[in-house]
């Protein structure tokens, strides 16, 4: 017998031994107002068809919780995938990125054609059809040749090239049914906990919309972003280009030597974009616009400093004279913070930021004056003034950065003819596999890891703890307004898992077993070791890396 137990309940129960999860679930009576799709084994995401042959702690959890929202919506890539190969044979499917409030796909039949607006009924039809059948998904664990050959005879090549820079001796698959494929985390019992979801038309594809994570039994909202598509575009457009659309493709280069090129050609990139803003800028400068206002954000770990201090070098090439101020220069003085309804601290609501003191001083720059603009001290929580001036003289432009940037009310009172909008996003261009996407906030939360870590501001376990947190206000207070931007800037970096591997893989190593954010903490480091590492040694000082790596020579 095994003794297990139940963070749920606070209970413990004993179980003939080899004994799963899902049957282990009756014995353990708790509110459940949404299906258990997964659990937490000793803090690490199990499947429900996980057995237990030891003493365990088990946590159940559905998909309001982040780590089963990946397992249902693994197992629905699955089913996309399932249903379109019976119903076209010899289609491609490919799973690219999440946007909308779904997942970005595209099915393309054996003659290279799309799908018609009947081709889309019928594998809906398909799909619901291994759903109603409730056709069972199976894990299988095999060594690394045997799944290698697996995927290369069924044509596979794109999880041939992942699998075959792997460092594993064993490898495992799912079936549904008796169709093979590969994800790099658990799946569903079977295909019956798929109750929502739904496939429609979108942009130039398909998307795969899932449940919303607030209340699962409904759809997540579906938002238009047509200028976020465009730049996950242009990025697969690269891709395709370079021959580098997933990991494995990566991977294979860095090992013959071309992970210097890589970074070059990845900095190139970048510093092409800037150029190109910069410009545009330049021409609004002197155009009927007179804009003379530039406004920044994203979200956490985008590198909005970094790129502020890159765009202002290149404003300099274009004969411009910038200045710039963080929103943060204008927060309220602690005891005046908003607070969450748990008592602490909202450091990211907009009435964080003294908006009308913020925006009597844009308006009294762009009409010429002189402003004592303030420093916020994050020490004793108090914004002072210092005798810091600024005045917008001929070919000055005023660069104002911060996750509030975009928000039409930090800035009312101005002509919106007379700002330009800047959204950056952290948009990773390459996928694992063609049906395993890399979720953006992935790179995000790697890159603060290691930051936070680097300068002595955050454990792992404190960075990880509020990540939910700041996603949570990312989705009120920044996603909102990023489709008001002139231009949007991929921060994201080709190779950038490649290096950041080197770096969080001892940081994640210090978070303990016994504590809930090991969770996370062993999901990233098992994803982190798909890549080929790369040393940072060329990446250069100007490089937005290095806001997260250190050694940037932008202070």
């Amino acid at each position: 017998m095994v003794s297990v137990y139940c963070k749920n309940t606070g209970t413990y129960k004993e179980f003939q031994e080899g004994t799963s999860l899902l049957d282990m679930l009756p014995s353990f009576e708790f509110e459940q107002p949404f299906p258990i799709v997964s659990a937490k084994v000793n803090n690490v995401s199990q499947g429900l068809k996980f057995r237990v042959y030891n003493n365990r702690e088990v946590e159940y959890v559905d998909v309001t919780s982040p780590c089963a929202m990946r397992v249902y919506t693994r197992s629905l890539f699955f089913l996309l995938f399932k249903a379109a190969h019976e119903t076209f044979k010899g289609c491609r499917t490919y799973l690219e990125h999440p946007i909308s409030g779904g997942f970005y796909c595209n099915i393309k039949k054996k003659d290279d054609s799309p799908l018609s607006d009947q081709d889309l009924e019928v594998l809906k039809e398909a799909m619901w059809k291994i759903v109603e059948e409730d056709v069972a998904f199976h894990r299988r664990e095999v060594q690394l040749p045997v799944g290698i050959k697996l995927f290369r005879d069924l044509g596979y090549i794109d999880k041939v090239r992942l699998l075959d820079t792997s460092e594993d001796v064993y490898t495992d698959y799912y079936l549904l049914g008796d169709t093979p494929d590969y994800y790099y985390g658990r799946l569903l019992p079977s295909a019956g906990y798929l109750k929502v979801w739904d496939l429609i038309k979108c942009y130039d594809g398909l998307l795969l919309r899932v449940p919303d994570r607030q209340n699962p039994n409904c759809l997540a909202p579906f938002v238009l972003q047509p200028k976020t598509y465009d730049m996950f575009k242009e990025n697969l457009r690269w891709n395709i280009i370079t021959r580098l659309n997933n990991v494995g493709d990566v991977n294979h280069r860095i090992r013959k030597g071309s992970g210097s090129e890589l970074i070059q050609v990845s900095e190139a990139l970048q510093e092409k974009k800037i150029v190109k803003i910069a410009e545009e800028i330049e021409r609004r400068y002197y155009g009927p616009e007179k804009v003379k206002l530039v406004l920044i954000t994203g979200p956490s770990s985008s590198g909005k400093t970094t790129f502020c201090k890159r765009l202002s070098v290149q404003l300099k090439a274009c004969g411009l004279s910038p200045l710039s101020f963080s929103t943060d220069d204008y927060f309220v003085n602690r005891l005046d913070t908003p607070l969450l309804p748990n008592g602490k601290y909202d450091f990211d609501n907009f009435d964080t930021v003294d908006h009308e003191a913020l925006q009597n001083d844009v308006v009294r720059l762009l009409e010429g004056e002189e402003v004592e603009v303030p420093t916020y001290n994050f020490t004793t929580g108090i914004r002072e003034y210092n005798g810091k001036k600024l005045k917008l003289k001929e070919g000055s432009v005023l660069l104002v950065e911060g996750i509030h940037a975009l928000n039409p009310n930090l800035t009312n009172r101005i002509e919106d003819s007379k700002k330009f909008r800047i959204f950056i996003s952290t948009l990773t261009s390459i996928s694992l596999d063609n049906h395993n996407c890399i979720p953006p906030a992935d790179n995000r939360l790697l890159r603060r890891i290691v930051r936070d870590y680097n300068v002595g501001a955050f454990s792992a376990v404190e960075t990880i703890r509020q990540w939910p947190d700041v996603i949570d206000a990312e989705e009120k207070w920044i996603y909102p307004y990023q489709e008001n931007a002139d231009v949007m800037f991929n921060s994201a970096y080709l190779v950038e898992f490649a290096v950041l591997r080197n770096h969080a893989d001892p940081i994640l190593r210090t978070v303990p077993k016994n504590c809930p954010e090991y969770s996370e903490a062993h999901r990233l480091l098992k994803f982190i070791h798909y890549f080929t590492a790369v040393s940072d040694k060329e990446i250069p000082p100007t490089s937005l890396l290095r806001e997260f790596l250190g050694g940037s020579s932008f202070k």
